[in-house]
């Protein structure tokens, strides 16, 4: 089995947005030809005075400016913090709006 990278390492962290617990299960960055990467997510939400749910979310990403941060083996601190913040930020986007955004909707599905 293949260690992973220090920028997979740290996105596959769980974190607490708000209320809001991301307890990371699982996570996978497949990397595409044209450079692209999708991140695959297993995460038990959790909110306070409710059922941990469990969901498993395909974040694509487009963005070949980070992919030196996604395979280096010492990637730039400073870049790494900024691609951990963004990739958390679009998990919370898509937590807070799949409800009635059709695009969030499609990247998950509840297990």
């Amino acid at each position: 089995m293949l260690e992973r990278a220090p920028a997979e390492r740290e996105l596959a962290r769980s974190f607490t947005r708000g209320s809001t617990r991301f307890n990371v299960r699982g996570m996978r960055i497949d990397h595409h030809r044209d450079r692209s990467v999708t991140m695959t997510y297993r995460l038990g939400i959790e909110q306070p005075n409710l059922r941990e749910e469990q969901w498993e979310v395909a974040l694509p990403w487009g963005d070949k400016s980070f992919v030196d941060v996604l395979t280096s083996p010492a990637p730039d601190p400073g870049r790494l913090e900024m691609l951990v913040s963004l990739v958390r930020s679009l998990l919370e986007e898509w937590w807070e709006t799949k409800g009635y955004e059709r695009q969030a909707a499609k990247v998950g599905r509840r297990l």
